[in-house]
């Protein structure tokens, strides 16, 4: 039997209700008030007196409710009472109470099966198995430990804990395997830096790696208003590396391909690049610059949207990262929420509030472009949230991408385009087109067939500038004479010299600068490992490049 379409669910202003899923978009008579129904039997379940609820949140398999309230205290100064409620959905019972007073991380984490629980309380990390929260199965204790992330999937379970940096010494995020946290050597695996004041961790589905973003608050070198970022790989054997982004500047965001082999990183200063990496942190695909800042893989991997929201227009791109090729570029704009239906085949969009005030409302996209469903709420009205039905991995099958819009009974509007402003001396003459910033095109960075490392589009256009000087020169040599043949060159210097001859050329003088620095630092590493000091993966691999860029260097200096 084919699964029905996914509800969503509307909250506002106007109250809490239902809305059927494509293709009929009407108001469902299922739910008509705040309590805790069956959406497919139509049956009320319970009703919970909670006035003071701020967050609500259902266990992986809806058999636990988590409501949380503010914390307060009494006049008195004695402690306050528990904030953090655990109903049991089927009986409506509390299971468990806690004191849970910031709200930030208030809710307690479960594995997808809800064997385990665990909750942060000060500096340990409390487990507890079966849903039975009178008992603590485990504890992971850590000084000073900041958060943590249970990772997804089945037996056997890990944890990925982060400790911050202080008086000198350096944060560092641990991978754990439940149970075993005891013993020097327990941690799967260790990554230590010292720019983060926070960190984001995010598991693979996989429960292979993790990925970490490190965030400083304050940019020392004045370069950037959002701080300085870095990522970070981790793997559970133990391997790990800092990520080599290209372009310098934020990271807007970084999401993995529910394959677990890839994942797409937003990156630098506008317009940002997005670009694909494998499990060794190698490029894999360059979506080149663009007006982004968000990434979103469908839930069975095989297509991309890269968006840009908040302060940005709203264009998205929509890609097939199978074949690498543009499927559409719709704008949704003024977009606040963004999220992926669990057919894989639509798209929610949402303008809410308190984020915009205005213009709020919900779309429905179809991944080519087409706009299948809106609503606007009235202009005295707020849009608070809005979000899908969620469904178990594999209702869904994955279906073949089209890349002709579906028809669609919505209206098309075409987005507004701002025209730029122009003096009073300049309107009355040819508008000249000129940008800040030229756009970047999208690049494939496999390996080709014969080639160990692909090709950037500069070493590309250096490559032919020094195969037509090559041709040149050859053309230059058979016109000479045998007797005014060149002076042979002296055998006994080293490929690695630093030279001071230049080409003439700008761009190739630059390149081989950069390629002697590289070798530097090169040498600088073996130095370091010499010594006996463990280099990390990405370092090593630095070194195994050595032999390539000295015959790159080789050629581009025969062209001089």
């Amino acid at each position: 039997m084919a699964p029905s379409a996914p509800l969503l669910t509307v909250r506002g202003s106007e109250g809490l209700y239902l809305v059927n899923g494509p293709p009929h978009f009407t108001e469902s008579t299922v739910f008509p008030r705040i309590n805790v129904v069956n959406v497919t039997s139509k049956e009320l379940l319970h009703s919970f007196d909670l006035p003071k609820a701020v967050c609500l949140e259902f266990s992986p398999k809806n058999t636990v409710l988590a409501t949380w309230q503010p914390y307060t205290t009494s006049k008195d100064g004695a402690a306050g009472i528990p904030n953090l409620q655990l109903y049991d959905v089927k009986t409506g019972t509390c299971l468990k109470s806690f004191i849970q007073k910031k709200m930030q991380n208030w809710c307690p984490s479960w594995s997808e099966d809800e064997t385990l629980c665990a909750r942060n309380v000060n500096n340990e990390v409390h487990f507890f198995e079966n849903n039975n929260f009178n008992t603590i199965a485990n504890k992971l204790h850590l000084k000073k430990i900041n958060d943590f992330v249970l990772s997804p999937g089945p037996q056997p379970y890990k944890v990925a804990v982060y400790v911050p940096g202080s008086k000198g010494a350096p944060s560092f995020v641990r991978l754990y395997q439940y149970p075993n946290f005891d013993g020097p050597h327990a941690a799967l695996a260790n990554k230590s830096f010292f720019k983060a004041d926070k960190v984001t961790m995010l598991w693979n589905k996989k429960a292979t790696a993790v990925l970490v973003i490190a965030s400083t608050e304050v940019d020392k070198t004045g370069a950037s208003y959002y701080g300085e970022q870095t990522l970070h790989y981790i793997a559970t054997n133990g391997e790990s590396a800092v990520v080599q982004l290209p372009k310098n500047g934020p990271i807007y965001d970084v999401a993995w391909n529910s394959s677990s082999t890839e994942f797409c990183a937003v990156y630098g200063f506008m317009p940002a690049k997005a670009t694909i990496f494998n499990l060794k942190c190698d490029p894999v695909f360059d979506f080149g610059t663009g007006p982004r800042n968000a990434a979103y893989y469908s839930p069975h991997g095989h297509i991309l949207v890269l968006a840009g929201f908040g302060n940005l227009r709203g264009q998205m791109e929509v890609w097939d990262v199978k074949n690498y090729k543009l499927i559409s570029k719709p704008v949704a704009s003024d977009s606040t929420y963004f999220a992926w239906c669990p057919d894989g085949e639509h798209i929610l969009t949402a303008t809410c509030a308190p984020r915009l005030r205005v213009n709020n409302g919900y779309k429905i996209w179809h991944y080519t472009g087409s706009v299948l469903h809106k609503y606007d709420v009235p202009s005295n009205a707020e849009l608070w949230q809005v979000s899908w039905q969620p469904f178990l991995d594999g209702i869904f099958p994955e279906k073949a991408i089209t890349y002709q819009a579906v028809p669609s009974d919505v209206p098309s509007e075409e987005p507004k385009v701002a025209t730029a402003y122009r003096p009073p001396a300049l309107r009355n003459k040819p508008v000249t087109n000129s940008k800040l910033h030229e756009d970047e095109p999208p690049q494939n960075m496999k390996p080709q067939p014969g080639n160990e490392k692909p090709l950037s589009k500069t070493a590309l256009k250096n490559q032919r500038k020094h195969e037509a000087k090559k041709a040149a020169k050859q053309e230059a040599k058979s016109d000479k004479s045998p007797d005014m043949a060149p002076s042979p060159a002296p055998q006994n210097i080293p490929r690695n010299t630093v030279s001071h001859s230049t080409s003439g050329d700008p761009e190739i003088d630059k390149k081989i600068k950069n390629l002697k620095k590289k070798l530097k630092a090169i040498e600088q590493l073996k130095e370091q490992a010499a010594t006996g000091k463990q280099l990390e993966k990405n370092q090593l691999e630095k070194i195994q490049k050595e032999k390539a860029l000295l015959q790159e260097l080789e050629d581009l200096e025969l062209g001089i």
